[in-house]
C-alpha cells in the first residue's frame, strides 16, 4: 500500500488481506476435517467407541470452512457464476454488474441475514449454550457465532469490490483484463 493509494482503495485492500487470511486458515481446517472425521469413524465402527466431542469439533470446523472463507471465495471470483454475458462484457460494464450486484443482492442478504441470527446467537451468547449431548462441547454459543463472521466478513467484501467498481467505473483504476472463452 503506497502514499498515492486512495484512503478507500487502501481500505479495500486491507479488506482483502485480512479475508485472504481468515479464508486460508479456515481453508487448512479441512485437512482437520478428514482426519477428524476417519478418527470417529475408525473410533465408533471399529472399537464401538463414540467421540462425541470430536464429531462436534468437526461440525463447527465443517461450519467455519464454509462460511469463514466465503469472503475470500467472493474475493477470488471462486464462487459459481451462472451467466453467459458477463465473461463478454467489458472490463467497465463488468464493474457496473459488479456494482449492482453487490447493491443490490450481496449486501441486502447480508443484512439481513445479520438481522435475522442476531437474537439467535445473541441468546446462546446470554447462556453460553453448550451442547445438549453428554460428553459434547460447550461452545455451541461460538459456532452459531460463525454465522454474523459470514456477514460481517461477506458485507466487509462487498464493500471493498464495490469500491474497486466504483474507482473502474471512473476510469480511476485500470479495468480487469477481460477473458473470452
Amino acid at each position: 500500500m503506497s502514499a498515492k493509494t486512495p484512503l478507500p482503495l487502501a481500505l479495500a485492500q486491507l479488506i482483502d488481506t485480512l479475508n485472504a487470511l481468515l479464508g486460508k486458515c479456515c481453508a487448512w481446517l479441512t485437512l482437520f476435517l478428514v482426519l477428524g472425521t476417519s478418527v470417529v469413524v475408525v473410533l465408533r465402527y471399529g472399537f464401538g467407541i463414540g467421540a462425541t466431542a470430536l464429531q462436534e469439533a468437526v461440525l463447527y470446523a465443517h461450519a467455519l470452512v464454509f462460511m469463514g472463507a466465503a469472503a475470500w471465495v467472493l474475493q477470488t471470483n471462486g464462487h459459481v457464476r451462472v451467466d453467459i454475458f458477463f465473461q463478454k462484457f467489458s472490463g467497465r460494464r463488468q464493474a457496473l454488474v459488479e456494482l449492482l450486484g453487490n447493491l443490490l443482492f450481496l449486501l441486502p442478504m447480508c443484512l439481513f441475514l445479520g438481522w435475522a441470527s442476531w437474537d439467535y446467537v445473541s441468546n446462546a451468547w446470554s447462556t453460553l449454550e453448550g451442547s445438549s449431548e453428554s460428553g459434547g462441547l460447550k461452545f455451541v454459543y461460538l459456532q452459531k457465532s460463525i454465522i454474523l463472521l459470514l456477514v460481517i466478513s461477506l458485507v466487509l467484501q462487498g464493500l471493498a469490490n464495490l469500491t474497486r467498481a466504483l474507482y473502474i467505473i471512473a476510469g480511476r483504476l485500470p479495468a480487469p483484463e477481460v477473458k473470452h472463452g
